[in-house]
């Protein structure tokens, strides 16, 4: 009798510990299916005319895929934009994600842009942006010639040309398209100073060559333990130099980062693994984007 009972108590338990960990993963909105199960294989492809996209994925120091796009900017159909804003408000854009604004603008590739304000995750409690909430980016910010945000922290910015030519950091003509980042990983060829080489994060990165005809993008998965654990600033700028980047900067990464093209049947195919609110695929809201038709 005893012993029945004692099997009991120990089925009750184990039932219950199910209840209370099945709960957990609907209130943080975390689904394990979700999960990416081991890592890819390394690939490399044109996406399309001028844009080329290799997907590197490493073991050591840790797990690691690694998203490069690059962007021939002299190439015919090339042509850039900066999500639009509009500058007579105090909140200049609507936050979504990467994927509407491809659609949206009808784009071949996009990935999210600076960072911004307000912003909050509490995990379970919430978070803001929502889709289509209004925010402002942190740094200088222009769409086909009309500035609708003004750099507050001394942030470096990618300015992007109506000849497609693009600079970093260093205005070389009309403003046209600009977007901004955190801080220079790469100039004049050399890797930044001072570089953060212990913490490790999802990344989105811009550089260009030394003429400034050709965009390299990196984005890294991280946050997923045994697929991609993210990289440190100076891995990051290390890649960048691998890629021939002369000059480089960081953008919004974390659970922004997203890197998105338009899939044969016109919808948005995203290409990495984002993790907002801490579920992988799961894109965020954010304020601004840097998108490219290949036409």
């Amino acid at each position: 009798m005893k012993s029945r009972l004692k099997r009991r108590n120990v089925l009750f338990y184990i039932l219950a510990l199910m209840v209370v960990v099945s709960l957990a993963c609907d209130i943080g909105g975390f689904n394990p299916a979700n999960v990416p199960i081991g890592q890819p294989e390394d690939s490399e492809q044109q996406l399309f005319r001028g844009i080329n996209y290799q997907r590197i994925v490493r073991q050591d120091p840790r797990p690691m895929v690694i998203h490069i796009v690059t962007i021939d900017l002299k190439a015919d159909g090339i042509s850039s934009l900066v999500t639009p804003g509009d500058p007579d408000s105090s909140r200049p854009l609507e936050a979504q994600t990467t994927s509407e604004f491809l659609e949206d603008h009808d784009l071949q590739l996009a990935i999210n842009g600076d960072a911004f304000t307000p912003w909050f995750d509490l995990g379970p409690l919430g978070y803001s942006p929502q889709d289509g909430e209004r925010v402002t980016p942190l740094g200088f910010a222009a769409s086909r010639g009309t500035t609708y945000a003004e750099d507050t922290d001394e942030q470096p910015t990618l300015y992007l040309y109506q000849s497609n030519k693009a600079s970093i950091n260093a205005l070389d003509g009309r403003i046209f398209n600009a977007v901004s980042g955190y801080q220079l990983l790469i100039w004049n060829g050399d890797i930044a100073e001072g570089l953060n080489s212990s913490e490790l994060e999802p990344r989105t990165a811009v550089g260009l060559n030394r003429a400034g005809r050709q965009l390299v993008i990196v984005i890294i998965d991280g946050r997923q333990p045994g697929y991609s654990e993210g990289a440190t600033l100076a891995e990051l700028a290390q890649i960048l130099k691998e890629q021939k980047a002369f000059s480089a900067m960081n953008m919004d990464g974390g659970g922004s980062s997203t890197l998105v093209i338009q899939g044969e049947n016109g919808e948005p195919v995203v290409l990495n693994s984002p993790i907002h609110q801490g579920i992988p695929g799961n894109e965020r809201p954010v304020g601004n984007h840097l998108g490219f038709s290949a036409r």
